[in-house]
């Protein structure tokens, strides 16, 4: 029995190619393991709040020096965090706009990221501290970005790949759901990605 946190940071709702990949690895997993659970979390409709430099400000104060008003303006971040170190399992919804993640996702990112909870640093330099978790991410784009002239431009990916790993969830695949407008391809590609889904 697993527990499973499901993100989702698309804009198309119940079109969203991402989405219906996301709930394909989520379906393998729970047949993978019979009695898991499933969190749902769509990052853009909660309308994450930016960082800003009050709250980013708070994150270096220790927990007992807070005052009451500095402790609610980290509450959502307090929120996340105790959820993504809860969850043994996190798929994470990430269509390619504009050649990289939406913003919901990178605030999403941005919260989760609190030094001496999170990550830290050591002797020999940052240590993540988010351990023991494996990722999958369901991407989706109109075009092809796993190869060909497209890959220089996918800043999904190998930007998820490096931040989290660096969190310290470096067990992370990438499903891909690509080619969605291109002719000749489009037809297939959504097959092709369910298809691709093998739980490890």
């Amino acid at each position: 029995m697993k527990r499973i946190l499901h993100l989702m940071s698309s804009v198309q709702g119940n079109e969203s190619y991402s989405i219906k990949l996301g709930h394909v690895i989520v379906e393998k997993i729970q047949d993978k393991y019979p009695g898991s659970t499933v969190e749902e979390v769509n990052l853009v409709d909660i309308k994450i709040p930016h960082l800003n430099a009050d709250v980013l400000r708070t994150f270096f104060i220790p927990g007992d020096k807070l005052t009451t008003e500095e402790k609610e303006s980290i509450r959502f971040s307090d929120e996340v965090v105790k959820q993504l170190l809860a969850s043994d399992i996190i798929v994470i919804g990430a269509p390619l706009y504009n050649f990289t993640i939406h913003s919901s996702l990178k605030a999403w990112i941005d919260h989760i990221t609190r030094a001496g909870i999170t990550f830290g640093y050591g002797e020999n330099g940052p240590i993540g501290k988010v351990i023991g978790k494996k990722v999958y991410v369901a991407m989706s784009s109109g075009g092809i970005f796993s190869e060909g002239p497209g890959k220089a431009n996918d800043f999904v990916a190998p930007y998820l790949k490096s931040f989290l790993g660096f969190l310290g969830m470096t067990d992370l695949t990438v499903f891909r759901a690509e080619g969605l407008k291109v002719p000749g391809v489009k037809e297939h590609a959504m097959e092709k990605a369910i298809n691709s889904v093998i739980i490890d």
